[in-house]
């Protein structure tokens, strides 16, 4: 696969970015392509590795490792490095419906499972080569509507329109159904439409697929939630089979003194807020919370926190801190997080690198605890309190957080911004249908995602939890082989 010493003779390139002072003044995405000839290259690097590690999803303590969608990696790789782009794009998309959302957002647990990345040679570049084939089949019109030749006479309704429930759609229409995808939102694409901020995917891609989607006979109805607009029982009289794909959006909240303060909201709320006004106005509705002219705090260590950080930047703010729970990763990685697992490693996002170029340096503080929150007299938040922590693990193995004496600190702030992860699904759909949950999320077996409830099916973060969108495309596609083997008898679905 690719040239046999290519990892020898050409180095790694990462994706080029705008400058980051520059990219502050819109709202376009921050990276851009590589050339024909640089991903030529950086195709020739994947190895012809005995065992290709990349491909082989899986988890492993917790974190994933190599591609859950079970993309053909070395395959494609090869084929750009011969420059058969068209046969390189018919290789990605036999596993992976949307690769111009992961060859975007996706983390690339493959690249941290490479086998050139076995030693301290950087990875081949999987996930910006992943993103030139599809972007290059859109641009040559290689990617049309396939609509599908045999109706089956079925009819299956998907709650949700993110990457589970889309992929779920793809996969039952080419299989001959009619699809009805629900959204409660006023635009398809579920987080991908509004919890991931325009700058890392511009929503006139996420709107490309949809539209294809809709192109090939699947119907979507949008600005309508299931359990309040239509009911459960409607829903299970007009199909054959219900799959709910509702991610797990119920935010996760603090429990602190004068968290009801004016001034503190959900990260996931202000981002969706902030899209949704760009979409609809390009800001003149003012139906936004905006940071301009503040100084701004992100609870939340995590990369929903760093969007947050980008967006407010973006707004004008006056400063903006993140605040972690953990302390900073190590540069390498740990001898507990070997190959082939994701790597734990410190790494500097693109919202970290536009704060530093704003304010002068690292806009994170890690194993910092937030104590209290203070209001002015008139209900606004103007300060938090914090102090610093120290991570230890008894001699159980337990994690302990210990406070340390006097370093405590006051930290003005005019808006709070709660990024601190998701507790699962709500729960109202869920009892509607009579689901059973475990841990809020509804009881279905992986590779069944069947519920306790006939002809109701179950995928993606709802079944799951918070997860990686490569890990919602596969729960859909396979949520798809059973729901038509459920209505068929069996499946010919991959």
């Amino acid at each position: 696969m690719g040239k046999a010493t290519g990892f020898l003779e050409y180095a790694r390139e990462e994706a080029k970015e705008r400058n980051p002072k520059t990219r502050l003044a819109d709202w376009n995405e921050y990276s851009t392509p590589f050339s024909d000839e640089t991903l030529m290259r950086q195709g020739a690097r994947c190895m012809d590795c005995g065992t290709p590690f990349c491909h082989m999803g899986m988890e492993i303590k917790g974190l994933t490792s190599g591609c859950p969608i079970h993309n053909l990696i070395p395959e494609w790789n090869d084929l750009v490095y011969q420059g058969r782009w068209q046969e390189a794009l018919d290789r990605l998309l036999k596993t992976n419906n949307f690769p111009e959302f992961t060859g975007r957002v996706c983390p690339a647990p493959c690249e941290g499972s490479c086998t050139v990345n076995l030693t301290d040679e950087p990875a081949v570049a999987i996930k910006n080569i992943e993103r030139a084939i599809i972007d290059k089949g859109f641009a040559e019109g290689w990617v049309k509507p396939r609509i599908p030749a045999v109706r089956t006479g079925k009819k299956v309704a998907v709650i949700g329109s993110g990457p589970a429930g889309l992929a779920a759609a793809d996969q039952l229409n080419q299989a001959g159904h009619r699809v009805t995808v629900f959204e409660k939102d006023d635009r398809a694409g579920g987080l991908l439409m509004y919890g991931i901020p325009n700058m890392k995917l511009e929503k006139d891609v996420v709107e490309r697929r949809v539209n294809l989607l809709a192109q090939e006979e699947i119907e979507f109805v949008t600005n309508t939630e299931v359990g309040k607009d239509i009911t459960a029982a409607e829903l299970q009289a007009q199909y054959d089979s219900v799959i709910i794909a509702i991610g797990a959006q119920k935010q996760r909240d603090l429990v602190l003194e004068g968290r009801n303060a004016n001034g503190i909201h959900f990260a996931m709320d202000y981002l969706t807020q902030t899209t949704k006004s760009l979409l609809d106005s390009n800001y003149a509705d003012g139906g936004l919370i905006d940071a301009a002219g503040k100084d701004v705090i992100v609870i939340g260590g995590g990369d929903t926190g760093a969007d947050c950080m980008a967006t407010a930047l973006r707004q004008g703010c006056n400063s903006v801190v993140q605040f972690g729970k953990h302390p900073k990763l190590p540069g390498s990685r740990d001898a507990d997080n070997m190959w082939p697992e994701q790597p734990q490693v410190f790494t500097i996002d693109y919202a970290h690198k536009e704060a530093e170029a704003t304010f002068g340096g690292d806009p994170r503080q890690y194993c910092i605890q937030t104590k209290k929150i203070v209001a002015d007299e008139l209900g606004q938040v103007k300060e938090l309190h914090t102090i610093q922590m120290e991570k230890t693990v008894d001699e159980n193995g337990n994690v302990l957080f210990n406070e340390i004496p006097g370093t405590e600190k006051v930290w003005p702030a005019q808006l709070v911004l709660i990024a601190i992860g998701f507790e699962g699904p709500e729960q109202g759909l869920l009892t509607q249908f009579a689901l059973e949950t475990v841990n809020c999320k509804v009881k279905a077996e992986y590779g069944e995602f069947t519920t306790n409830v006939e002809g109701v099916f179950a995928a993606g973060d709802v079944r799951r939890g918070q997860s990686l969108i490569v890990w919602a495309i596969n729960e859909g596609r396979e949520v798809a082989r059973e729901v038509d083997r459920y209505l068929m008898g069996s499946s010919n679905l991959p």
